[in-house]
């Protein structure tokens, strides 16, 4: 079976004005541009490939303060929340961003999640350490996250961890207010985020469920992470 892999980053009920949640998104996408060349061209997503294909915009804070003024993309108290295609028409060669932002209901909406390529060369280049360090360093000094990662859905399906809970990936992200990260073993690599907080990259190689020593080290890992409490969420 293919193993399918998405980025996210989530944080708690933080009530943002549309500038707030446009200023956000144009860092973002300006940050995510620089990873991989299939994060340089944007379109709104809509009913039809015929009608998404049309909807091409740059990501520019103007352009996101109009989308998130207008009634397709503000929910309220909910925030606001909107999707992005890369215009890829070939299966699983691009990415979709789904975004919800400025909500201070909770539970939050607040998160912002990428599906990553699974075919092509786009899944050969983008799902590499390198580049995934870039994608996740946009997702975090673009929203400034609690918590996040680069997940393996089919790692989930064998462990099935609480929703809700920072899940165990092959990348994980950690701001500073989940706690401080224990000493972790080889080959485990930890990164500094700016003043944000913590990368774990737990293997330098593609993390894959078909490798036992890779199963053993991302269950080590959340043993370590969750007996340190840094699973739990700021205290």
């Amino acid at each position: 079976m293919k193993e399918i892999f998405y980025a996210g980053v989530y944080w708690p009920a933080r009530r943002e004005s549309a500038e707030d949640c446009a200023r956000r998104a144009e860092t973002f996408f300006q940050l995510l541009s620089r990873a991989d060349p299939i994060y340089a061209h944007w379109f709104e997503q809509a009913n039809s490939l015929k009608k998404a294909l049309q909807l091409q915009f740059e990501p520019t804070h103007e352009t996101f303060l109009r989308f998130f003024k207008s009634r397709k993309y503000n929910e309220g108290s909910f925030g606001f929340s909107f999707s992005a295609w890369t215009g890829h028409e070939e299966d699983g060669r691009g990415g979709v961003v789904m975004l919800g932002c400025g909500s201070a209901v909770t539970p939050p909406p607040n998160s912002c999640l990428l599906d990553l390529p699974s075919n092509g060369p786009e899944e050969q280049r983008v799902l590499s350490a390198a580049v995934l360090t870039e994608v996740m360093r946009a997702l975090v000094l673009a929203w400034e996250p609690d918590w996040g990662g680069v997940i393996s859905h089919a790692y989930q399906d064998m462990r099935s961890e609480p929703a809700g809970h920072p899940r165990t990936g092959w990348l994980m992200y950690f701001s500073r207010r989940q706690g401080v990260l224990p000493p972790l073993p080889q080959p485990v690599r930890v990164e500094s985020v700016e003043d944000k907080g913590t990368l774990v990259i737990l293997t330098p190689e593609r993390f894959t469920v078909d490798n036992p020593a890779h199963v053993a080290l991302a269950d080590e890992i959340r043993a370590l992470l969750d007996r340190e409490g840094v699973l739990k969420g700021p205290s």
